[in-house]
């Protein structure tokens, strides 16, 4: 990486700060380590072969400075990743404050295309008005960094700004002071979890993030929204197009701890975190309207709720606003007592509200009597913004998806069926079990008995379903609005998954026609899947009695893409093409139909799970896959990175707007050459297929890569595998993916590329410039070639060759990696070719910029790795060994901001 890419003026800000920060950890190396590991790390900061440092050291250090060491590289990872976040605000302030263009992703930036597209006030307003757009929070395991790790970071990251504003010594000093006690505190907390994560944890962490960023963001960007939208089309009405969803304690897909019990109490900290944020708004609301009926006049419906209001004291006779809010403050809190939350309210209890749409109904109340009595700026403040968050979050904060995997599903027909004595419903072909669903679900007679004793599984599926349907009840029709089907693959998967709503009360049928309260919603996750997506569709749109279900939930069908498994099975080129291609099929599909399509996509951080910049991917999906209608996930690392802090939040928020609103109402129409894209693809499919069958690839894969390590890392609650380590196809896609990625070969988001790329273009000039045209103009192909990029740029293929030597079988392993060497070097020269450089990166300054200042402590961490793996495998009961590995895997994902 050439560091001289730091040498541009715009950044000595981030030079200044990174220096800073630095001075602070050497300072504070010299007092906690020996002055050979600060030695070491000095040498690190400037190194140009950092692996060389490593393999000199090593062998004069005990224990206890190889823990140091390794806990020094992984600080100043994190200390760097400190100073370019701040950095990246700064530019961004800089950059506004000049009055420069809008950034793309921008609202600002949106509104001018859509002015300069023709798009005119009433098609803005029709396409607001079905626009629809969820950040699905899941916790799926790829946080490396424990809570109190990222708080430490946070504080920091709030500090560090002030360095530029320390006018005197005095300032400087007391900043560095409070900076030194925090690494201290870095520094003698433990960085890796001692136990494993329990659903509860991870439903505690998703929640914390609404305090920490999402009740501050949201409001600030719908206000956002509605100043830029309003400015240029006057009159426009911002509806509630952007929400937060959540799968934490309701996705059970091979996790056997998610359970009703789970599920029930991520309601309950939803709610004790919303009803919190509501208190404590409603009690500054309450300092702030002070006004007295001498002063101003009051609607009569405000006068009513302050006759009701427990405020009586006799300071507040003249002041009906404060006592309208003490009312609904009384109110909302009653219902936070009544679904049984141990929280207070300094005006007591009055009946509770019955829904959010009586709650929203008295904030109206009290703003419509604020604007009509001139007292419109005190409407459009706090008011305003609790009125927004009240109807984006309702009594449940965020809704949860149900999921599950399809066999799990049939697995209690399959029960159901055999206890009613009804059919073997295993043994049926799928046009028999068609039938057999389709019969049962024609009228409302129940198969499940109270009366009978069914298994574990089937007891434990009916009851989150139940559960469900009570948490509606409780907490609002929204709570939870969609159950997704793992592994679909057939039109049963999805009228199995009916028939156990209809069991469980979600489902009703009234002469024949099904209502169901809840999205069926299949996720087509496997290459084989995703060719089949449009047929299974297709079945179920030619049934009447799937018509008639749908036309009861918004005519509206959403159907989820994996993409991880898709990467899996196929490769980057085959699973980024097959899903471009089911989604355009399935656009076909619904049109013909007349059906409303939203896709779901089951995003990852990293490119090989279907990662890279949210923006232009949702512009590189073909025309008419997103019509103002889209979901896509958010995991672990990228919750913390986008969304922990809340400028940071709204921005991200914001693009995510932009983005569907621009691929809506201004679609690029350029699909790539079909011809073209499935010739690369077939010839990508075809060598990806060869490496991951080859018969000594995944012992290979299970001894150079740290994924033992990994499994046994408490990351989350869900195990690493399905079934076994063993076998490729039950391995998660997330621990696959971080394994190749602590290896540095990152080989599931380029591997059969640059075959593919050499096989279509040797002795064809025409594909070749065809190839460079697509990489040039083409949105889809543009953001599939750029992700690579990105992630061939983190690839070092001399580090992962010393992975390599950790194989058991050295000749057999030696056959692997040349394989995947000579891969790497035909894909890096095939990227480059097409991308018309000489150089990677050369167009993404800021990522050369973030690799150039901390790969010297990134590659020391993956020398330490190796050395730490070898010594693992030779001792596998070394508990310093396990640890020294645990603490690199943290550190490399640090150092690379990605994990799985």
């Amino acid at each position: 990486m050439q560091l001289h890419i730091l040498n541009n003026p715009k950044d000595a800000a981030l030079a200044a700060d990174a220096e800073f920060l630095k001075q602070s950890l050497f300072q504070l190396l010299h007092e906690e380590a020996s002055p050979l590991v600060v030695e070491t790390v000095k040498l690190l900061s400037t190194a140009e072969d950092s692996s060389a440092i490593i393999d000199k050291v090593l062998p004069q250090l005990d224990e206890q400075q190889t823990h140091d060491l390794t806990l020094a590289c992984g600080l100043f990872a994190q200390i760097l990743n400190i100073a370019e976040d701040v950095h990246h605000e700064r530019r961004r302030q800089v950059h506004e404050a000049a009055g420069h263009n809008a950034a793309e992703g921008s609202l600002a930036e949106t509104v001018r295309k859509l002015r300069a597209g023709k798009i005119d006030g009433k098609t803005l307003q029709q396409q607001l008005n079905q626009t629809k757009v969820f950040a699905v929070l899941t916790a799926h395991p790829t946080e490396v960094q424990r809570q109190s790790v990222l708080s430490f970071n946070r504080r920091i990251r709030s500090l560090l700004p002030q360095r530029e504003r320390c006018n005197n010594p005095e300032a400087l000093a007391e900043l560095r002071r409070e900076i030194d006690t925090i690494l201290l505190g870095l520094w003698q907390t433990n960085e890796t979890r001692h136990y494993k994560l329990s659903v509860n944890d991870e439903i505690i962490n998703g929640v914390s993030i609404f305090p920490m960023s999402f009740f501050e963001a949201l409001p600030k960007l719908y206000r956002s929204m509605e100043r830029e939208f309003q400015t240029a089309y006057p009159g426009i009405e911002v509806p509630n197009i952007m929400k937060i969803g959540g799968w934490i304690g309701g996705d059970r897909d091979g996790n056997p701890f998610v359970s009703a019990e789970t599920l029930r109490y991520a309601f309950t900290r939803h709610a004790d975190a919303v009803f919190r944020y509501y208190r404590g708004e409603l009690d500054k609301l309450y300092r702030e309207l002070p006004l007295s009926t001498r002063r101003v006049k009051v609607n009569a419906d405000v006068t009513a709720m302050s006759e009701q209001s427990p405020d009586t004291a006799i300071a507040r006779t003249e002041e009906p606003y404060r006592r309208a809010v003490a009312y609904i403050m009384a109110r909302v809190m009653g219902k936070a007592k009544a679904i049984g939350l141990g929280m207070g309210c300094k005006f007591g209890f009055l009946t509770p509200y019955a829904s959010a749409d009586e709650f929203l109904t008295d904030l109206h109340k009290l703003q419509r009597s604020l604007r009509d009595n001139g007292s419109a700026l005190m409407a459009e403040g706090r008011l305003a913004d609790i009125i927004r968050t009240a109807s984006v979050c309702g009594f449940h904060m965020m809704p949860l998806d149900l999921r599950q995997h399809a066999e799990k599903h049939a697995d209690v027909v399959a029960e159901l069926f055999q206890h009613a004595g009804l059919e073997d419903y295993r043994s049926l072909s799928e046009t028999d079990k068609q039938a057999a669903l389709l019969r049962e679900l024609q009228h409302q007679r129940p198969l499940y008995s109270p009366f009978i004793t069914y298994s574990e599984h089937t007891q434990k599926e009916l009851a989150i379903f139940n559960e469900a349907r009570l948490i509606k009840d409780e907490f609002g029709e929204f709570a939870v609005t969609q159950s997704i089907i793992s592994n679909c693959e057939q039109p049963s998967d999805l009228l199995a998954l009916a028939l156990l709503l209809k069991e469980s009360g979600l489902l009703t049928v009234d002469n024949g026609k099904p209502v169901s309260r809840m999205n069926i919603v299949p996720l087509f996750e496997t290459i084989e899947a995703l060719e089949n997506a449009c047929a299974v569709m297709e079945t179920l749109f030619s049934l009447d009695w799937y018509r008639t279900l749908l036309a009861g939930r918004f005519n509206t069908q959403e159907i989820m893409l994996g993409y991880s498994d898709s990467n899996k099975d196929g490769g980057y080129v085959t699973s980024s093409w097959c899903l471009y291609q089911a989604e355009s099929e399935l656009v076909k599909l619904f049109n013909r139909y007349n059906i409303r399509m939203r896709l779901f996509h089951g995003r990852g951080g990293s490119v090989g799970r279907g990662g890279g910049p949210s923006y232009q991917a949702i512009l590189a999906q073909p025309a008419g896959s997103v019509s103002g209608q889209i979901r896509i996930t958010e995991q672990g690392e990228v919750i913390t990175a986008k969304y922990a802090d809340p400028s940071n939040a709204r921005r991200n928020l914001e693009t995510l707007v932009a983005a569907t609103l621009e691929a809506s109402l201004l679609p690029d129409q350029k699909d790539p050459d079909s011809t073209l894209m499935q010739a690369l693809s077939d010839v990508s499919f075809k060598y990806y297929r060869e490496l991951i069958t080859h018969p000594d690839f995944i012992d290979y894969f299970l001894q150079t890569s740290p994924i033992q390590e990994i499994a046994s890392l408490n990351l989350g609650s869900r195990p690493a595998s399905r079934k076994t380590l063993a076998r490729i196809q039950d391995l998660r896609a997330i621990p696959w993916v971080f394994s190749w990625m602590q290896n540095r070969l990152m080989l599931p988001a380029w591997y059969g590329f640059g075959s593919a790329v050499v096989s279509l273009c040797e002795n064809n000039p025409d594909t070749l410039k065809a190839l460079q045209q697509h990489a040039q103009d083409n949105p889809f192909f543009r953001a599939m070639l750029s992700n690579m990029e990105q992630v061939m740029a983190k690839t070092d293929i001399t580090l992962a060759e010393d992975y390599a030597e950790l194989s058991e079988t050295p000749e057999q392993a030696a056959v692997i990696f040349q394989m995947i060497k000579e891969e790497y070097l035909r894909s890096r020269k095939a990227l480059l070719e097409l991308l018309q450089t000489t150089e990677l990166l050369r167009n993404n300054r800021s990522l050369a910029r973030s690799l150039a200042l901390r790969i010297p402590y990134l590659n020391a961490l993956n020398s330490l790795q190796v050395a730490m793996l070898k010594r693992l495998r030779k001792e596998p009961d070394n508990p310093h060994a396990l640890l020294m590995v645990h603490l690199t895997i943290n550190g490399v994902a640090q150092g690379l901001r990605n994990t799985g």
